[in-house]
């Protein structure tokens, strides 16, 4: 298939070798330039929509309202074309995305994705997919390259965003859990390796308690995720709540807590390093 990329950070390089790898013709634009073997690069965010899919994995929705909508760039797609939306955006404008697309005749699908750059390369991640059934069949042999899972989210595209907003809101509060566990633990004498072997092996075994464990074990925060877009999903979560009406104590804490770490200087590290913030600080909560 002829496929289209647009953005080329961490996850968006390895979708798309590992797209290119698998033998489709794959194109790319990037707002900062670069390359990727077996790809090739585009003049305009346009070229890439006049094949048969197109991937989109921008940072948020301002980024992606200025490449696409703002410049109108649906109206010169292919008719024919699925647009799949692969990035963390707002429920309100994955809604807006749709609107759009049906007007401009193009189909569209909400796949956002769960896993670091490391299961991206390999073409494991979890996707979310919503959207209609036919448009998703067409781009599911896609799907199946990037990802080791699909999960069916349903017909309505914006339920695969609350999905994905909402296990991104999880894994913050076992980020701020670890380390609330930690000050208490170090406390009283106990390792926090020691610690973390207890609850990987009883009670907290899932990967988002292994891989921010030894984040936290070792102090090691270099990102594969950083605390800046970690707090831009907080802040989509906290929409998604106002706008169901309702009030979620966990996630203004580690709202709260997220915006104190980027505050803090640790903006661009691993979102993990709310951990660190927690524990040095004891876990006092700024007046």
């Amino acid at each position: 298939m002829d496929i289209g990329i647009i953005g080329l950070g961490a996850m968006g390089r390895a979708m798309a070798r590992n797209l290119a790898d698998a033998g489709h013709h794959v194109k790319a634009w990037n707002r900062s330039g670069g390359s990727v073997a077996g790809v090739t690069m585009v003049a305009s965010p346009a070229e890439a929509f006049k094949g048969d899919a197109v991937f989109t994995m921008l940072s948020d929705d301002d980024a992606i309202r200025a490449t696409l909508i703002a410049s109108d760039v649906l109206a010169q797609a292919r008719r024919g074309l699925v647009h799949v939306v692969t990035s963390t955006i707002s429920v309100a404008f994955a809604r807006e995305l749709v609107d759009a697309h049906a007007v401009a005749d193009i189909g569209y699908v909400s796949a956002p994705v769960l896993g670091r750059p490391d299961v991206a390369a390999k073409g494991e991640l979890n996707v979310l997919a919503g959207g209609p059934p036919d448009a998703i069949a067409k781009v599911r042999p896609l799907l199946d390259v990037i990802g080791g899972r699909i999960w069916d989210m349903g017909d309505e595209a914006p339920t695969a965003n609350a999905a994905k907003i909402a296990c991104n809101m999880m894994i913050t509060m076992a980020i701020e859990a670890m380390a609330e566990a930690v000050v208490i633990t170090e406390a009283n004498g106990l390792a926090r390796e020691r610690f973390f072997d207890v609850i990987l092996n009883t009670l907290f075994g899932s990967r988002s308690y292994q891989v921010y464990s030894a984040n936290i074990a070792n102090e090691r925060y270099e990102p594969g995720f950083k605390a800046t877009l970690g707090l831009k999903d907080l802040r989509l979560a906290s929409e998604a709540a106002a706008d169901a009406g309702r009030a979620l104590p966990m996630l203004a804490a580690v709202n709260a807590r997220m915006s104190e770490t980027v505050a803090a200087g640790m903006g661009e590290r691993d979102w993990s390093a709310m951990a660190k913030y927690t524990i040095e600080t004891g876990g006092a909560l700024t007046p």
